[in-house]
């Protein structure tokens, strides 16, 4: 028996209510970049406070400079929202001195300046709901829950006079503001819109709102860039502070705030369709996650255990997030309003998080909520003229590399989710992966696909012109294994669509990762021979080169990437000398026998290095994407006990603590990386709809499958404090020995049952075990 943790303790039943074992405050500090506030499942508008990070606030900032009524959750970029920012204050607001707020002052308006420092004494963060306490001001409690559509606040004053500034000219920090303007209507309404520079230096966009008090207002003013001024009903302008203060007599205030991406009718319209009591906000809200959060149930693991599963599932289903408005507009890539009547279009889409995790877990547990991500996505290409890489708002952003839209709309597909639409998603995905986007076009696409296609890789380029913050050539090495990755998926698309040629060229190209394979490169200290390097522009190896190196792999080295070939196990076995080699390759990039004796110990000092330090490490990076699935590969070479035992030791990074989450969360990627690990199940190969299977963390998980039988995993033995290897598995009550399951069965078998071992076990080892690599050569 190996301890994971220095105290174990004893299991108990899972809590009645999973709403309340959602922690929101997981992931709020070291860069997991969450959001603690509330918000509805895949919410247009959040609700959440605004300190000094650029994702929002941090769990040990000092103060909180307003409540914002959008966020992105674990994104790892800056101009992530904070926008339509509300703060209740206290005191008085005058011209001259001897007052708090001096309006002749322009500084007297500045969130920075006017913020409110916060206890976190009775802090509540539960699944749409927060709590906290603001200590200045003379003691302000502030409560915030949320609808799909709108976000509720409730202050409650100790001591008048009561205002809230609702500032319009300023965000989370590195979130520019670039215009702005409000209207205070009437006595209990305010409508206004912010400009907002978005995600990564990406383009312009606008976020229409329509603010209503359930008490009306006793007196207000409007400030601008020279100053504020009482009575004065609007305010608009390009960049600079800009809001309005708004005073009541009542010791209890609550604000309704609606917002729209498509205009100032649409607010309204949202307002009227979610509006409602502060109570009756909440209990609707709770009542919808108690609903999405019981789709898995797990016991028997300690509350600490259940915490962490219950938020990184809360995690998973928070975006992306809605974009139509209650009447079914949305705005499009082509920047005109659209209509969904019948189905919800989303967005804010970042696929080369998501496809690996995320996408197919909520492709099981969501399937009518699936489809209408595919149909968003189909969408976007009809409007836009192409696929996207990360989408936000109503604009491509072309940040990261490669081609994550691929893997992304096949795994959907396979999950069931393009039924009626496959052909449409064939023929854009194969068009992505056959050319390259007009130069006037917002899409990056493959910008490697020239080289690619008739060399079979993406050269190695610098320099190469980019739209956005990210182009392929700049990463060559590691944009031509995922250019092959997605093509592998493609050609499973395309064969069962009956496109034979098309899939054996797709199939040929998912084996191209062997053409920036160099047999040469030599790993001295560690002794190994064998890694993915980039290629120069006209085909030679890019010099002087070495495996752990920031040139040609994006986010990453030559060492991660190299197990970015699970469609092909085969060639990857051939190219580093066997199973036996390719064994000690992950036994020295897990640190395996460091693992064994002290597995936490590892995992924090052997792995991880800093949230943003990619490429000074030939370990595992369990804090970034491209080697999210590698702790499988033990499985697909024939060491399954070896998965078991990295798995149990990074979930020793998932933590019921601020600090939670290993790396930044990725709108949900990392935490439904936890989610299928404590399961037992992980989607390691896109496209193939299989499962390989590991040692589950909880003794009992139930999974609703929508359209299919629940799905019962049992390990009784499961004790997720120590590390436990598979001993026998039997589904739908018949022996096991195979380390995969498929998507069929996953629907239809009604239980997986485990029995779990303290030591190795010879379980999975048979060379039949493994699943059929799908682009393998013939």
């Amino acid at each position: 028996m190996t301890a994971l943790t220095a105290t174990q303790l004893p299991a108990v039943a899972q809590p009645t209510d999973p709403v309340r074992a959602v922690n929101t405050f997981i992931g709020t500090k070291d860069e997991g970049n969450t959001f603690p506030g509330a918000s509805a499942p895949f919410g247009m508008t959040q609700v959440s406070p605004i300190g000094t990070h650029y994702a929002g606030w941090r769990y040990d900032d000092t103060r909180i400079k307003g409540f914002g009524h959008f966020f992105l959750s674990g994104a790892g970029c800056w101009e992530q929202g904070g926008l339509i920012s509300t703060l209740p204050t206290t005191g008085s607001i005058g011209a001259g001195q001897g007052h708090d707020f001096d309006i002749n002052k322009p500084a007297a308006f500045d969130q920075e300046q006017y913020a409110a420092a916060y206890t976190h004494d009775g802090e509540v963060g539960d699944a749409g709901y927060y709590r906290t306490r603001l200590t200045d001001y003379g003691g302000i409690d502030v409560e915030a829950t949320a609808d799909t559509r709108v976000g509720v606040e409730r202050y409650t004053f100790e001591r008048g006079p009561a205002h809230v500034f609702l500032n319009v000219g300023q965000a989370n920090e590195r979130n520019p503001v670039k215009a702005s303007g409000l209207e205070v209507v009437d006595e209990r309404t305010v409508r206004g819109w912010v400009r907002s520079k978005g995600f990564c230096g990406g383009q312009d966009y606008t976020l229409w709102f329509t603010t209503r008090f359930d008490e009306p207002v006793e007196s207000f003013g409007t400030w601008q860039p020279d100053g504020g001024r009482f009575d004065r009903r609007s305010v608009s302008g390009g960049e600079g502070l800009r809001g309005a203060w708004l005073t009541f007599a009542d010791e209890q205030v609550t604000a309704t705030t609606s917002i729209s991406y498509v205009d100032a009718a649409g607010a309204d319209a949202n307002l009227a369709a979610e509006g409602g009591g502060f109570d009756q906000v909440r209990e609707r809200t709770q009542d919808r996650w108690r609903r999405e959060l019981d789709r898995i149930q797990v016991s028997g693991g300690t509350p600490d255990d259940t915490a962490v599963f219950y938020t990184s599932l809360y995690h998973v289903l928070l975006q992306p997030s809605t974009a139509t408005d209650a009447d079914g507009r949305y705005r499009g890539f082509d920047d005109a309003i659209h209509r969904a009547d019948d189905w919800t279009y989303y967005q804010f889409f970042s696929l080369w998080d998501t496809y690996r995790t995320q996408n197919q877990l909520l492709a099981l547990l969501v399937p009518d909520r699936a489809r209408d991500i595919a149909r968003s996505v189909l969408a976007i290409d009809e409007q836009g003229g192409w696929l996207p890489r990360w989408a936000y708002a109503n604009f491509e952003t072309n940040t990261m590399t490669g081609d994550p839209v691929t893997p992304f709309l096949v795994d959907l597909w396979r999950f069931g989710a393009l039924d009626g639409r496959e052909q449409q998603a064939y023929e854009a995905l194969r068009r992505n992966a056959s050319e390259v986007p007009p130069a006037d076009s917002q899409f990056e696409g493959r910008a490697g696909n020239d080289s690619y296609l008739s060399r079979g890789f993406v050269q190695y380029d610098p320099d190469f012109p980019k739209k956005g913050q990210d182009v392929d050539p700049a990463h060559g090495g590691s944009a031509t294994m995922e250019y092959a990755l997605a093509d592998c998926s493609l050609s499973l698309l395309a064969g069962v669509l009956g496109h034979r040629e098309d899939a054996a060229q797709l199939a040929e190209r998912g084996r191209n990762w062997r053409h920036v394979w160099d047999p040469s490169v030599h790993d001295p200290e560690r002794g190994f021979t064998g890694f993915p390097r980039p290629k120069n522009p006209d085909g030679t190896w890019f010099e002087p080169y070495e495996p752990i190196s920031d040139k040609g792999f994006h986010e990453g080295t030559a060492w991660q990437y190299q197990w970015l070939t699970q469609q092909d196990v085969p060639g990857l076995l051939a190219a580093v000398g066997g199973p036996d080699q390719a064994e000690k390759r992950l036994d020295t990039f897990f640190a395996h026998d460091q693992l064994i004796q002290d597995p936490a110990r590892t995992a924090r000092e052997e792995w991880v290095i800093d949230p943003y330090d990619y490429y000074g490490q030939f370990r595992y990076n369990p804090n970034n994407e491209p080697d999210l699935h590698a702790p499988w590969m033990y499985s697909l070479i024939g060491r399954p006990a070896k998965t078991s035992a990295v798995v149990r030791a990074q979930q020793t990074l998932f933590t019921n603590a601020p600090d939670g989450v290993t790396g930044n969360d990725d709108l949900g990627t990392m935490s439904a990386w936890y989610v299928f690990s404590a399961l037992g199940l992980y989607p390691t190969t896109p496209g193939t709809g299989q499962f390989i299977l590991n040692a589950p963390r909880f003794p009992r998980a139930v999974v609703e499958i929508p359209g299919g039988t629940p799905l019962t995993i049992n390990a009784p033995n499961a004790r997720g404090a120590k590390l436990q290897y598979v001993d026998e598995v039997r589904v739908a009550n018949t022996p096991k020995h195979e380390v995969w399951i498929d998507l069929e069965r996953v629907r239809a078998s009604g239980t997986i049952d485990h029995r779990l071992s303290d030591t190795p076990t010879t379980w999975g080892t048979n060379p039949e075990a493994v699943p059929t690599a799908p682009c393998a050569a013939g």
